[in-house]
């Protein structure tokens, strides 16, 4: 590996398990030194975790980094989407803060969205419906269950917006985190004063929100990093990690993780009334529709377990189909869904039940990835890009079987990147483009961070798709019960 060229930045990911940081040569992308510090979620009705211990597992992280952290000249965070932080007029937790995947405002949800006309007018408006992940139904929870609470905040921030003003002193957000809030308003760029107003928000709470490429300002003295470096915007996680592949307009992405993800930059702004395309705005200027299901690599795995099978160990052939909806699903909207297992013979076998929950999970993701390309026109030109491979990233994207049931049932090419901790390079590229004055996705390409294993395209399994979708419309009465 050739010497570092220099100068350095620092890309953070604070996720909902841990913070991780990255020092990175600006010039080539080479990662000279990674720290990580886990964090704590309290157990309980719902999902929360300190501020504070998020601060201290960065400053843990960045210790980790040693002597490079010193010689970084910019910094940014990419931070776990809409997280609800509450703070006292001092700066301090008001009380834990709420994470996305606390759904404890399920019925605030519904209810804001009746308020404000119904889903066609949130996703004009706001382009999202937004869900209970969303931190506008988390301070409506929490102004009812916790009026206290809600009463002693002096200032709302997201969970990158917090560190980042630890960082420099300033309350500063970017709009693609702005745009997972449901008071970010895409259609103006800006925060929507009714909304804020129907839910007793006061908008000197909230963080100004910085234009792409403007810096949220300097590192402040005494803190683990050199005094004066530059700190960019920052943004959501999955925003950033769009930003780490450099991602042109209608370059599809899919994430394997415990739930699945699926965007593509778009020049398009996203209005989906139905609410599977969240319509977020990416961090650059565009606009980043996405997608997202909630079984994917842990309810396969969990098949697995229950067939006491390694999880590659699948077999083709059968006319088994396994819908592997084990918490619910969200891509189909489907929240009281369990798992379902049809077209069993005498000669199915247990790799072929195994294929099959592959199928039905990987059938959920390329469904909602339709539904982000053709329904909002992620391509340069308001159209998707039907010869661009298919991104797959995340820990299933490592695994031969998650590969290969992407390639059969989609019939595209596909490529693995090679680069790892997407969201922090991501967070890398931005404090770079600040630095050198350049595009961050410009930055990540130069990089070569989504460069890796190329697989040609397959002749799609029609029979299987089709077979999905038809077990998938005839349970459709039977996985809405409860």
């Amino acid at each position: 590996m050739s010497a570092p060229e220099g100068p350095f930045v620092i890309g953070v990911d604070s996720s909902t398990q841990s913070a991780k940081a990255l020092v990175v040569d600006a010039a080539t992308g080479q990662v000279v030194a990674r720290g990580q510090a886990p964090h704590t979620v309290t157990p309980g009705p719902g999902r929360e975790s300190d501020p504070e211990e998020w601060w201290q597992a960065l400053e843990d992280a960045l210790a980790q980094c040693g002597r490079a952290a010193q010689q970084a000249s910019a910094v940014s965070v990419g931070g776990q989407q809409h997280g609800l932080v509450t703070l006292d007029g001092g700066g301090r937790p008001v009380r834990p803060a709420m994470l996305w995947n606390d759904v404890r405002s399920a019925p605030q949800s519904d209810r804001l969205i009746g308020q404000l006309g119904g889903p066609a007018v949130w996703a004009e408006r706001f382009g999202s419906v937004p869900a209970a992940a969303f931190t506008v139904t988390k301070w409506a929870w929490l102004c009812e269950n916790e009026p206290q609470s809600a009463a002693a905040t002096a200032a709302v921030r997201l969970p990158h917006d917090y560190l980042t003003g630890r960082l420099t002193g300033e309350a500063t957000t970017d709009r693609g985190d702005a745009s997972g809030t449901g008071w970010w308003a895409s259609s103006t760029g800006g925060y929507d004063e009714e909304m804020l107003e129907l839910i007793g928000l006061a908008p000197q709470l909230l963080p100004r929100v910085l234009t792409p490429g403007e810096a949220a300002g300097t590192v402040r003295p005494g803190l683990p990093l050199p005094t004066g470096a530059l700190v960019a915007a920052g943004t959501g996680d999955n925003m950033a990690a769009a930003l780490g592949l450099g991602l042109r307009p209608g370059q599809p992405v899919l994430s394997l993780g415990t739930s699945g993800t699926v965007y593509a930059v778009s020049t398009r702004r996203p209005t989906d009334p139905t609410g599977t395309v969240a319509g977020f705005a990416d961090a650059r200027g565009d606009w980043l529709p996405l997608a997202c299901t909630l079984n994917c690599t842990l309810a396969v795995d969990r098949v697995a377990a229950l067939l006491s099978l390694h999880r590659e160990a699948v077999e083709g052939g059968g006319e088994a189909v396994l819908l592997p909806f084990l918490d619910g699903e969200r891509t189909p909207n489907l929240p009281y869904a369990s798992g379902l297992l049809s077209g069993l013979r005498h000669d199915t076998t247990a790799g072929q039940v195994l294929q099959a929950a592959y199928d039905g999970a990987v059938f959920a993701l390329l469904r909602a990835l339709d539904e982000v390309l053709d329904g909002q026109g992620a391509g340069a030109d308001g159209g998707a890009d039907d010869s661009a491979p298919l991104l797959l990233i995340g820990g299933g994207a490592k695994g031969t079987a998650w590969r290969e049931t992407v390639r059969r049932l989609s019939g595209r090419p596909v490529q693995v990147p090679r680069a790892e901790e997407l969201v922090a390079l991501g967070a890398a590229a931005q404090a770079a483009g600040l630095l050198l004055e350049e595009d961050p996705a410009t930055v990540a390409r130069r990089w070569g961070t989504a460069e890796g294993p190329a697989y040609d395209a397959v002749p799609r399994d029609e029979a299987t798709v089709t077979r999905v979708a038809d077990t998938l419309g005839g349970a459709d009465t039977l996985l809405r019960q409860r």
